[in-house]
């Protein structure tokens, strides 16, 4: 293990650590106040089938036990950097600097792979000479108090030139999903540091603009989705949602521009649905009515959309009865129908 400590005060200071290999694969895991999940994390990083990786973690400002529990784990191909804090994209930007493999993986420190992640990952890069991107299926982790549900993505088969595909929604769902060659991070640039949130969409979008992906047809990713003190992000990821598509919409070329009131239509469904899931009082309830309307106003065919119409029954309940008399009564529909679509997710 190499460990190197980074302070910013006004200069950028930089103490390169350097190992005496070269890794096929960096993985690099941003940290901040992660002393709940981090040691797992990193767990799930080792048990990979792939082995010749090495595994950098940015210690953003920590103020917990991170650091600690860093320091425990022994593995020469763990090397820790620690700064100020300044946040996720910046964290991301500083092991890509740190980062020496001809390919590169992030993985956020609440999130974990199965064993097979990077190896399938790899393998699909190598088959596919023009992708500089591979990614896989997601499970979704729900805290339920004490434990943990799973729940799978919906599969998506998206290969090749996929710019199209990700102005409409972001099929990745997630910074902890991607493999990615170096070359092409390197044509790219770095994550966009203003962002507070869906500061991976942005880069998925940018790298699609002059890169195929590779799907891995598999889930692999488990994602962590915290209910902790979600409904006073909700705003924050919805501003940053809106950026990310005017600003991709600025930079996509002609002929896709009329993709524009379909994105717009999926962003008001995405707001809709996190008002929905996470809002505690009625403005909440009432700010996902706007966006379902707005939904319906550039797309009016959006009604006949399953998903949007499980939305749609979900926000009229909520009008009426409490968030968890709303929620039982959905869940105790959703048993009865066993072998049929979950009514909602």
């Amino acid at each position: 293990m190499i460990f190197a400590s980074v302070y910013e005060p006004r200069q950028h200071i930089e103490i390169q650590a350097r190992l005496n290999f070269v890794a096929t694969i960096s993985v690099i895991i941003p940290a901040y106040n992660a002393e709940r999940t981090i040691l797992e994390t990193i767990t799930s990083v080792q048990q990979q089938t792939f082995s010749d990786f090495e595994l950098i973690v940015i210690n953003d400002g920590s103020t917990d036990r991170t650091l600690e529990l860093l320091n425990s784990v022994a593995d020469p191909r763990l090397k820790i950097f620690s700064y100020s804090n300044c946040g996720l994209p910046v964290a991301r930007n500083r092991g890509i600097s740190h980062a020496t493999g001809e390919f590169i993986a992030f993985l956020d420190a609440d999130d974990l792979w199965t064993p097979d992640k990077l190896e399938l990952q790899l393998a699909a890069l190598q088959q596919h000479p023009k992708a500089g991107v591979a990614y896989s299926w997601t499970y979704f982790m729900e805290e339920q108090g004490e434990s943990l549900s799973f729940k799978g993505c919906e599969p998506v088969f998206f290969e090749g030139n996929v710019y199209a595909n990700l102005l409409v929604g972001d099929f990745i769902y997630n910074g902890s999903n991607t493999l990615i060659r170096k070359q092409a991070i390197e044509s790219t640039g770095e994550f966009d540091p203003t962002l507070k949130s869906c500061e991976d969409w942005d880069y998925w979008l940018r790298l699609a603009a002059h890169w195929h992906f590779a799907v891995v047809p598999k889930h692999q990713i488990l994602y962590r989705r915290s209910s902790g003190a979600m409904s006073s992000k909700v705003e924050v990821m919805k501003q940053a949602c809106l950026i990310v598509l005017e600003k991709a919409y600025r930079a996509a070329p002609p002929e896709l521009q009329y993709l524009k009131n379909q994105s717009f239509t999926s962003f008001h469904k995405y707001c809709a649905d996190l008002y929905l899931k996470h809002s505690t009082d009625m403005s909440g309830i009432k700010e996902a009515g706007q966006h379902l309307w707005m939904a319906i106003r550039l797309q009016p065919q959006t009604l006949l959309n399953k998903r949007f119409q499980k939305l749609l029954l979900k926000f009229l309940l909520l009008r009426i009865f409490s968030p968890s008399i709303t929620n039982n009564f959905l869940q105790s529909i959703n048993k009865i129908r066993p072998n049929r679509q979950p009514l909602v997710q």
